[in-house]
């Protein structure tokens, strides 16, 4: 069986191969066997997982949860892990959502399942979770797996079966961190999708059309479109860069310094008050996605 066959049942009994059936239950899995462990504790007990993808909760969700719980109660449990040193407190691995909304429900107790887990395998299950009911945007997403690649050593391989999708998926989410801060916020506020941002990594322009995109309420298509345009800027607009002889020994050393960090041709061109460029030229996917990787890693520390 090729991988792209095993893909789609990745999270199905796969996901219980990974986690155990009990914890595969509790996130959704329909194929799972119910457990037995499950338990009943003062909601005040829990606190939140610090490993959390998903940072954006939005009100009106969280409003049509409460109500369903005050309705239906909570029926999933929530995955949780012990805190070290107090017996009282629980870490949620994954269930936030469920936990927020009992809270506005008022309920005192809610049903959790205890489970001892590493801190790579708390995030693995919050990441699952979220990538199974598509809660996380696409910056959320790429900000997950670039933690577990950074903090816990993950491949992009590794993450593509972890999750059930395609090495493609996952390079392709990574390299959406390589983008200015003011595009990632767009993304984060739904105002741009992954799609429309794609053409944008690596763009100097790159917030200028976001911005444009937003704005004229473009396609995908048509957003590749004017970012192919874009591209075409004519030459006599761009900063020339300077020949390699006219350049000063500390531009020449810092190109030499920066080539041999990346093992990739590194060009500094500067052009006085119209500043400059710097150009990494590469030859695979492979070596575009390590650079995309470093530099995901530099803004995922920045945001933590």
């Amino acid at each position: 069986m090729t991988m792209a066959e095993e893909t789609p049942s990745r999270l199905g009994r796969g996901l219980a191969a990974l986690i155990g059936d009990d914890t595969a239950f509790a996130l959704g899995d329909q194929e799972a066997q119910a457990p037995k462990g499950i338990r009943e504790v003062p909601i005040e007990f829990l606190r939140a997982n610090p490993f959390q993808p998903r940072h954006t909760f939005r009100p009106e969700d969280l409003n049509d949860l409460a109500a369903s719980i005050r309705e239906k109660g909570i029926l999933q449990p929530i995955v949780v892990r012990p805190v070290a040193g107090d017996p009282n407190s629980f870490e949620i691995v994954a269930g936030e959502r469920r936990w927020r909304a009992a809270q506005a429900a008022q309920l005192h107790k809610v049903p959790v399942i205890v489970k001892e887990l590493s801190d790579a395998e708390s995030l693995e299950i919050a990441i699952i979770e979220n990538v199974q009911r598509a809660d996380l945007n696409a910056v959320e997403e790429a900000a997950g797996y670039d933690r577990l690649m950074l903090q816990f050593d993950y491949t992009q391989e590794k993450l593509s079966q972890l999750i059930g999708k395609s090495r493609s998926h996952v390079a392709n989410t990574l390299r959406l961190l390589a983008l200015p801060k003011p595009v990632l916020a767009l993304i984060e506020e739904g105002k741009l999708t992954a799609g429309h941002a794609r053409p944008l990594v690596g763009h100097a322009r790159a917030e200028e059309i976001a911005r444009d995109i937003v704005t004229r309420g473009l396609s995908v298509r048509e957003a590749e479109a004017l970012t192919r345009k874009a591209v075409n800027v004519p030459s006599a607009t761009r900063p020339k860069a300077l020949p390699k002889a006219d350049k000063d020994a500390d531009t020449l050393a810092l190109e030499k310094n920066i080539s041999d960090q990346l093992g990739l041709k590194v060009e500094i061109s500067f052009s006085g008050d119209k500043g400059g460029e710097v150009k990494i030229a590469y030859k695979t996917l492979e070596q575009l996605d390590e650079i995309c990787r470093r530099l995901a890693g530099r803004t995922a520390q920045k945001m933590s």
